[in-house]
């Protein structure tokens, strides 16, 4: 287990040279002293540390690496700073609607017919994301082999920058109330903790409506000793061909600036610098392929050489499902994203937001995409009558635990800049379809509860809400007239992402326990990629404690191969 291998005492001796050796000073965002475009870099480079990705994960790692050696941290976007559609909490949903070239959100639809998107930002994910922030439970750190108190003393250090407490108004709390009505107990309070029961969790919003992501937490790094590239796209690592019986060693990248410029950054002479791969649940198994390590025929059928034969490459592929009911309100409701879940025995969350909604973005979108792919859009499912102007509304919905449906990524060129084709399988497991069902049911009592009572126009129904679901642009999935009389149905119709997707470098078959990429040396993959399942009811905060978690790891193996 890896956490056998965290001798207290060894740890805290690390520890506190590490707390010695943090300088007196720290830059603040927007980082001038150490960012700048990739345009600017010089053609070669070379580091101790190469990061690719500076997401969710590889601020944090990025960050810690930094105290101690020199780190190159490569993100493909630009900025979150002076962006209000990232900044602030009412631009969430422009950000997905924005198609562009340049939007932080990258569209992508898997071959299972949903939306989905992915960063193309520093700070990842957490710069487009929702915000909610809670921790993994008690028994996924003790399944995955993490050592608890490193994990716990992580936690602490991302959330003293990035969370807070949200501000529980009236619609929250109308769900909170039901939730408990119906029976989703106890009521666990404010809490970052995963416990059973209804919660309040975190947030990276403030009381001000301002986000905070992962790429704040660089305000902890050491500015003399990391560089950080934006618009920097990433092409392929680099590797030193296996001779004497050695296995192929990581020893640098090409990347590409926003004028199409090629860049090299090699990793300096040392047994134990690395390549950190950090781009995502998609771009971490793209760019292992593209660098010739995956299923060898499809590597093949790209013109890509193949450097090692990794038919795991890609595969796990899971995104958690979710399902939502928009509840039109005769009073206002607060602008809230997700604030209050109630986390059930049958595993299913259910979670809620609300504000003015303009379902108009979600036309856009789909309109779009339809341009894009050359495809004709069927007008069956829009409904006009809601995408004419917003209305105040709040959403009640559930995410799926695990799940238990798994599916694949393949490249669809070699480009990238190129989504690769994505199926995850939605609700392949028929586990996973009963336990939509279960929240589906849970979510219909919390409607009709008298927590929301003032919430509904009279006479109104879960099921005629449930119905006019049906008539929404959610997905390009096909329609069928069961679903108005089919959980199962309107669960398989409506479903739609919750931008959880995880897989394709798991542990155990793509990477080691050290997260150590099996076949070659010198490379490890720290992200979302690696995960079996999807850590509590959401991921963000385990995503950056990881990135802080394995920063420290790392800085103790240097250690303890220096003194031995």
């Amino acid at each position: 287990m890896v956490s056998s291998s965290w001798n207290p005492f060894i740890f805290s001796y690390f520890f506190g040279i590490l707390i010695l050796s943090i300088p007196c000073f720290s830059e603040k965002a927007p980082y001038s002293t150490f960012t700048r475009d990739a345009t600017s870099a010089p053609k070669v480079i070379s580091f101790d540390y190469i990061i690719i990705g500076g997401g969710t994960c590889g601020c944090a790692l990025a960050a810690t690496l930094s105290q101690s050696f020199n780190v190159l941290l490569l993100e493909r976007g630009g900025l979150p700073y002076g962006n209000p559609n990232i900044t602030n909490i009412n631009g969430f949903s422009s950000n997905l609607a924005n198609t562009s070239p340049s939007s932080p959100s990258q569209l992508f639809i898997s071959t299972d017919g949903v939306f989905n998107h992915r960063a193309r930002v520093l700070g990842g994910g957490s710069a487009i994301n929702a915000g909610f922030f809670t921790r993994a439970s008690a028994e996924y750190v003790r399944k995955v082999g993490w050592n608890e108190k490193v994990v716990n003393d992580s936690y602490e250090w991302v959330e003293k920058k990035v969370a807070f407490e949200p501000q529980v108004k009236q619609w929250q709390s109308a769900v909170k109330s039901g939730l408990l009505e119906v029976g989703v107990k106890p009521d666990n309070g404010f809490t970052y903790e995963h416990l059973y029961g209804t919660k309040v969790g975190g947030s990276i919003f403030d009381s001000q409506g301002h986000r905070h992501t992962a790429a704040d937490l660089l305000e902890y790094a050491d500015p003399t000793k990391i560089s950080l590239l934006l618009y920097a796209t990433v092409e392929q690592i680099i590797f030193k061909p296996a001779v004497g019986g050695r296995k192929p060693r990581a020893n640098g990248v090409r990347f590409q600036d926003s004028k199409g410029n090629s860049h090299l950054a090699y990793l300096k002479e040392g047994p134990m610098n690395e390549v950190l791969l950090s781009a995502g649940a998609l771009g971490s198994p793209q760019m292992l392929m593209l660098s010739g390590i995956g299923p060898a025929e499809q590597l093949k059928a790209h013109g890509i050489s193949v450097l090692l034969d990794q038919p795991m490459v890609g595969l796990g592929m899971s995104d958690n499902p979710m399902n939502a009911v928009i509840i039109p309100s005769p009073k206002p409701v607060e602008v809230s994203l997700i604030q209050v879940v109630g986390i059930t025995e049958f595993e299913s969350y259910i979670e809620a937001s609300s504000g003015p909604l303009e379902l108009d973005w979600l036309r856009t979108m789909v309109n779009d995409f339809a341009r894009i792919a050359n495809q004709s859009l069927d007008p069956s499912v829009i409904n006009p009558r809601f995408l004419n102007s917003p209305i105040q509304a709040g959403v009640i919905l559930e995410k799926l635990a695990g799940p238990f449906s798994t599916g694949f990524l393949q490249l669809s060129s070699k480009d990238p800049n190129d989504n690769p084709l994505v199926t995850f399988n939605y609700f392949k497991d028929p586990r996973d379809l009963q336990r939509c069902v279960q929240g589906m049911r849970t979510i219909a009592k919390v409607i009709e509860s008298t927590s929301l009572f003032d919430f509904k126009y009279p006479f109104t129904t879960a099921q005629a809400l449930f119905d006019t679901m049906l008539t929404f642009p959610l997905n390009l999935r096909p329609r069928h007239l069961s679903a108005s009389v089919s959980l199962e149905q309107f669960c398989i119709d409506t479903v739609v992402t919750i931008w959880h997707y995880h897989g394709g470098c798991q542990v155990g078959k793509v990477v080691d326990r050290d997260y150590k990429v099996l076949g070659v040396d010198g490379l490890r993959v720290i992200d979302g990629s690696t995960f079996i399942d999807s850590p509590g009811t959401n991921p963000q905060a385990t995503v950056m404690m990881l990135g802080r978690y394995m920063g420290l790891k790392i800085l103790r193996e240097r250690l303890v191969g220096a003194r031995s």
